[in-house]
């Protein structure tokens, strides 16, 4: 085996001094410009909070800008490397289409994020119906929706079905009805129950007084007459008087002795007197 005894080492150490300059300077530039980066952003996100701005929107626009920021400052620093930085940008350009291809349903459920901000169908802390998933929206980024229910679990939502689907936003207007159902048997006095549900609802001091509260008839059943009563309240005390109000007017109708009927299954039998005298 030959031993290399006549190697130039000068040759590496011009290498060394000229790439290795570069190196330096290039990550000298990576971290300088990440820090003002992120002092930049910092100093964006003291205006947008001043300015009063929405937070979905705010951290929408505070974490596009860091990452667009930090593309600057990575392509500056590859730039000072010596490396072809239009070459670069195309082949990030390749690499986008062909991942946009792969993951399109993500990138469709940014582009309704994005709708979602901007037309604002409801926004953090609302109380909603997204697609039949009841309770307060906590969570809105690019990709999906969080709800929060009553019973606290956390339904994530794609943006895209969030788009697609109905939204029943309860919050929008500061009150809200509740309609509730009472059946009263045929027999009962029926001017009374109404009475009762009346003055129930005005004894309740979280019911609104205008519009006042109405009690009427809903329907002829087969087993009860069925009233409807209709009260309107806060949107935070829509829980609170639903319940009360199917308490104390039980109370009420059984402190009148109205009933409150239920299905009944009635058979008849019929015996033959001649097979009674057999057995």
């Amino acid at each position: 085996m030959q031993i290399i005894t006549d190697f130039d080492y000068t040759v590496i150490l011009a290498l060394v001094a000229k790439y290795g300059l570069r190196l330096f300077f290039s990550l000298l530039i990576f971290f300088i410009g990440k820090w003002i980066v992120a002092r930049i952003c910092s100093l964006l996100q003291k205006v947008i909070y001043k300015a009063k701005i929405d937070e979905l929107i705010a951290s929408f626009i505070i974490n596009s800008s860091k990452t667009i920021l930090l593309i600057v400052v990575i392509i500056a620093a590859l730039a000072n490397l010596g490396i072809e930085t239009t070459s670069f940008v195309a082949m990030l350009g390749a690499i986008g289409l062909g991942i946009g291809m792969a993951f399109k349903d993500s990138f469709g459920n940014i582009g309704a994020g994005i709708l979602i901000v901007f037309f604002r169908p409801f926004k953090i802390g609302d109380s909603v119906d997204i697609g039949g998933h009841i309770g307060v929206a906590s969570e809105l980024n690019l990709f999906s929706t969080c709800v929060i229910t009553a019973d606290g679990k956390s339904v994530i939502i794609p943006n895209q079905q969030v788009m697609n689907g109905k939204i029943i936003n309860f919050s929008l207007t500061p009150t809200r009805r509740i309609d509730l159902l009472f059946s009263v048997d045929y027999k009962d006095d029926l001017k009374l129950a109404k009475e009762i549900i009346i003055n129930v609802a005005e004894q309740n001091k979280l019911i609104l007084k205008e519009p006042a509260p109405s009690v009427s008839v809903a329907a002829l059943g087969a087993h009860s007459i069925d009233l409807i009563a209709k009260v309107w309240v806060l949107n935070e005390d829509y829980t609170k008087v639903n319940s009360d109000m199917l308490e104390s007017v039980k109370i009420g109708f059984d402190n009148a002795g109205i009933s409150i009927p239920y299905p009944q299954l009635v058979t008849h039998h019929i015996y033959d007197q001649k097979d009674e005298s057999e057995l």
